[in-house]
């Protein structure tokens, strides 16, 4: 199950609102909106401990591992490595479909790509000239 799916889930269980959810985290109705819609996630740790306190849910319940990833990218390398992280998931997402590897070897081999990907971010980082570094 996806984020946006587990936050539409556990509000609906909580019997809240989109709004009420929204004023209690400290957001806007249209940022909850996308995140049910899956269209956006949360930028902030924060956030995903807020929700789920409000949700009573455990927040490890609310992040996958790919909300994981595409977390720790964009804290260590700002939107930029994230937005990348994100277009990697997507496009070895679409090597996948219709594909006929079970769901654990899929969860595997989307780990092992995560890692590579994190190598070789930390490889490129040390080529990467001063002026240019955060």
């Amino acid at each position: 199950m996806k984020f946006c799916e587990k936050v539409k889930e556990a509000r609906t269980k909580a019997g809240l609102k989109q709004d009420e959810l929204a004023k209690a985290i400290g957001v806007s109705l249209r940022t909850i909106s996308n995140y049910e819609a899956g269209t956006r996630y949360p930028k902030k740790r924060e956030t995903y401990y807020k929700i789920a306190e409000i949700l009573k849910v455990d927040v490890n319940y609310l992040l996958t591992d790919d909300e994981e990833f595409l977390l720790n990218a964009e804290s260590k390398y700002g939107s930029k490595g994230a937005r990348q992280a994100k277009e990697l998931m997507a496009e070895v997402t679409g090597l996948f479909a219709g594909g006929e590897l079970a769901d654990e070897d899929l969860d595997e081999m989307m780990k092992g790509i995560q890692e590579a990907y994190w190598i070789a971010k930390e490889k490129n980082k040390k080529y990467t000239p001063k002026k240019y570094r955060k």
